[in-house]
């Protein structure tokens, strides 16, 4: 009992630890979740989300109170399965990225390692920044929905459960630029559990603007996405600088 309160402890010091030193990387990550949703991964996953709420939709019991059915509305539109398999590839994935680079950091003790995946990171996000103000900057390569349809039709009848966990499991590995952005961050810590609390902050931070379109549909969606399109290159031009300035200060003196 006393080992395990100690595991337990140390696992805390070590988390707070990581938070600490990471803390910018977090909040670039929440951010860029959080505008990016709003003005890329609603045209790229919306369609999925709103799928999947007409199926739980249909699925529910007529009758039922007002508060009942707004309630039983915002699960609907929430698709919580959907959301866990999402997050679970996303913080697997920055896990993953980060993994390797932490083992070289131990083992060659490089002390540029952090400060170019940092600046890499600066660099992706940049690039979303000039995407958003349309400098010329060639999109990234998307895989066109029908054909993720056609793979997860079965998914998408009946989204529950298993079920819609699997889809999102599936559907995290739709190519997104603003994605390669946020794991080249995480994987920036070169730990895998600051990585993955990262990611983790990234999919909180999708989670507002896909329920939004869940429960009020594609129309309220379609009208404050050309205030997010707008706002989205200042915030992947603040997460580049903050990125930016973590990779000079990571810097070894000289």
């Amino acid at each position: 009992m006393t080992d395990g309160l100690a595991n337990f402890a140390a696992f805390a010091v070590h988390c707070q630890t990581l938070a600490v030193a990471n803390g910018p990387i977090f909040l670039a990550l929440f951010l860029a979740g959080l505008v990016g949703s709003a003005s890329h991964c609603v045209g790229m996953c919306g369609p999925f989300v709103l799928a999947q709420t007409a199926e739980r939709m249909s699925a529910l019991r007529l009758g039922d109170g007002a508060i009942r059915h707004e309630l039983r509305r915002l699960d609907a539109a929430l698709a919580t399965p959907y959301q866990l398999g999402r997050a679970t590839t996303y913080v697997l994935l920055g896990a993953l990225l980060a993994t390797p680079f932490g083992l070289v950091a131990q083992s060659t003790g490089w002390p540029y390692l952090a400060p170019v995946l940092l600046a890499v990171a600066a660099l992706l996000f940049a690039w979303q920044a000039m995407r958003g103000m349309e400098w010329g900057v060639a999109g990234a390569a998307r895989l066109p929905d029908y054909r993720i349809a056609e793979v997860t039709r079965s998914l998408l009848r009946t989204p529950f459960g298993w079920r819609g966990y699997v889809l999102g499991l599936l559907l995290g590995f739709l190519p997104c630029g603003l994605l390669y952005g946020a794991l080249a961050a995480a994987a920036a810590t070169a730990d895998p559990l600051a990585a993955a609390f990262g990611m983790f902050g990234f999919v909180l931070g999708t989670v507002p603007a896909l329920l939004t379109v869940g429960y009020l549909g594609g129309v309220a969606a379609t009208r404050w996405r050309p205030l997010a399109r707008r706002a989205m290159p200042f915030v992947a031009g603040f997460n580049a600088v903050i990125l930016l300035v973590m990779s000079v200060r990571a810097l070894p003196p000289a």
